[in-house]
């Protein structure tokens, strides 16, 4: 009997979700499998929460719609398993695979998030940094996946190639990316996943029950949902200040685009943590260079 292999990807706006999707779904189609890959958007800016998903067979994929019981997550950003709206352990039985980008162990991960799948780990925006120069994490984060399903090392060489050449021309770049994704590839091993669900053979029709706008319409009124979503978990790097260094001077309070930065009873500038993006425009605009851009490493 032939098998959907699911995987869901979940990252933040700009670290490359999709692509990594594409990547994927892109190195299973070079090994003669069918895929199907897509994006679902959130708020559609830097840093705001993505899922991206692929689905991976040997004969036509009929299934449509997001991955609600996926085999396989790749979690891009470690803040996201804190975030109560993005869930993204949610579909996740024993027997499937989590990889996290992450500084901690497996072990720790395991018990720290309290998951009872099989779990990786490897620090991808530490990779990215050291050989792309930025935490972009696309071709490594869909070569995991390649490698997590037992894909060659040459349909990944293929498929990172065909993918970041259709978004930069930089050739030197594209190479980083290619060595980058071989780089992660070659950190893990391919796992054996236990599969629950077959392949659709038909498209069921499925009636769909008639709701009037007040119940089938979202509510412009409704309690904004900013208490919960910490929006702080979005950044990749936080502004830090050096107030012997301030002036007072006041660009980075004018230039915030969230309102996140306050001023003391002493005239200096703070910043609210829970909800500063890591946008980094106070540190670009501070003209005594008294802000400096300092990785987010910690998730909690």
């Amino acid at each position: 009997m032939s098998f959907i292999k699911r995987i869901r990807f979940h990252g933040r706006g700009g670290q490359g979700a999709k692509v990594a999707s594409r990547v994927l779904g892109s190195a299973a189609f070079y090994e003669g499998s069918y895929a199907q890959d897509f994006p679902l958007y959130g708020a559609e800016r830097r840093g705001a929460p993505i899922s991206a998903f692929t689905r991976i067979s040997d004969e036509p994929i009929l299934e449509r719609g997001i991955i609600s019981e996926p085999d396989i997550v790749i979690i891009m950003d470690e803040t996201l398993l804190n975030d109560p709206l993005a869930m993204p352990l949610s579909g996740i039985k024993e027997g499937n695979v989590v990889f996290i980008n992450t500084t901690l162990s497996t072990d720790k991960a395991m018990a720290r998030y309290k998951i009872s799948a099989n779990v990786i780990t490897i620090d991808l925006t530490k990779i990215g940094i050291n050989m792309l120069g930025a935490p972009i994490l696309s071709a490594l984060a869909g070569s995991v996946g390649a490698r997590i399903l037992g894909l060659s090392m040459d349909s990944v060489k293929r498929a990172v190639e065909k993918e970041i050449s259709e978004i930069i021309t930089d050739r030197s770049l594209i190479e980083k990316n290619i060595n980058a994704a071989l780089h992660c590839f070659n950190a893990i091993s391919p796992i054996e996943i236990t599969k629950t669900a077959p392949v659709q053979k038909g498209s069921p029709v499925i009636s769909v029950p008639f709701e009037p706008a007040l119940v089938s319409s979202p509510a412009i009124n409704a309690k904004a949902n900013t208490p919960l979503r910490k929006t702080g978990n979005w950044r990749l790097f936080k502004p830090v200040w050096d107030h012997e260094k301030c002036t007072k001077c006041m660009m980075c309070v004018v230039s915030c685009p969230d309102g996140c930065i306050s001023v003391n009873p002493a005239g200096l500038p703070n910043t609210s943590y829970d909800n500063c993006k890591g946008c980094m425009i106070c540190v670009e605009v501070c003209p005594s260079e008294a802000i400096e851009k300092v990785l987010e490493v910690r998730a909690w």
